[in-house]
Parts: C-alpha cells; sequence; structure tokens
C-alpha cells in the first residue's frame, strides 16, 4: 500500500492556515464582543466566511487526494493538484483580506478589483482542481475493480 504522503503534507499546510483563520475571527470576535453572527459586522462576516470557506473545501479534497495516493494513482499528478488546490485556496483567501473581496460592490472602489479577481481565481481553480481529482479517483476506482 502507499503511504499518501502528499496528502499528508497538504494536510498539514491546510490545518495550521485553517487555526490562523479561526484564530483571527476569533479575535475579532473578542475585541468587538460579538459571540454568536456577524452582529451587521461586514468584516466579521468576511473573516467567518474566509474560514468557513476554506473548512468547507479542504476536507473532501484532503481525503479524495489521499484515496488517489493509496490507490496508487501517480505521484506527479497527486502533487500537481495539490499545488493548484493549495493555490487556489491561497487566492481565495487572500481576496479575502479585503472587503473588496468579499463584499464586491461599493468596497471595490475602496480595495480595488485585484481582490475580486483573485477570489474569482481561488473559486474557480477550486471547482476544476476537484471535478479532476473526483473524476480521477472514480476512473482509478472503476480501473482497479476491473483488474
Amino acid at each position: 500500500m502507499t503511504l499518501p504522503i502528499i496528502s499528508a503534507g497538504l494536510a498539514g499546510i491546510l490545518l495550521v492556515l485553517q487555526q490562523i483563520l479561526m484564530l483571527s475571527a476569533g479575535a475579532y470576535r473578542a475585541k468587538h464582543r460579538v459571540g454568536v453572527g456577524y452582529d451587521g459586522d461586514p468584516n466579521l462576516e468576511r473573516l467567518v466566511r474566509r474560514h468557513g470557506n476554506l473548512a468547507e473545501n479542504a476536507a473532501i479534497f484532503i481525503i479524495a487526494l489521499a484515496l488517489l495516493e493509496i490507490l496508487g494513482a501517480s505521484s506527479m499528478i497527486v502533487l500537481w493538484l495539490a499545488g493548484i488546490f493549495l493555490a487556489a485556496r491561497l487566492s481565495h483567501m487572500f481576496s479575502f483580506g479585503s472587503l473588496a473581496g468579499s463584499h464586491g460592490g461599493e468596497y471595490i472602489k475602496q480595495g480595488g478589483r485585484a481582490f475580486g479577481l483573485m477570489r474569482a481565481v481561488g473559486a474557480i481553480l477550486t471547482a476544476l482542481v476537484g471535478v479532476a481529482t473526483g473524476g480521477y479517483l472514480a476512473l482509478t476506482a472503476w480501473q482497479l475493480m476491473g483488474t
């Protein structure tokens, strides 16, 4: 059996990022004394969504990537999928560094269009690498069932 080394490395990086984002939102909550919800604060909403979006996407991707490695998929393909996913999530995370990236609209004038572009790139790459990983995993499993 192949050990999922690449997936483990990516999982470690994503876990550290997840904790940084969680602590960022938590510190903002404590400073502004908001226990639950957003209290109408777009900055808090941005921080919570930045944290939540990574959580929503990372776990299922890591599981699929690890399964690919265990099933003997090409290490180079797994490495590329991991790299693209990490780049996509970093792009999305940095886009939420500004209200222009998270909320758009009137905030674009204040923060510039680059944040919106980073958000789009992050979301599109996440979707594409997710579909590619899922398809490759399904194909690999299908091929192994036939042997």
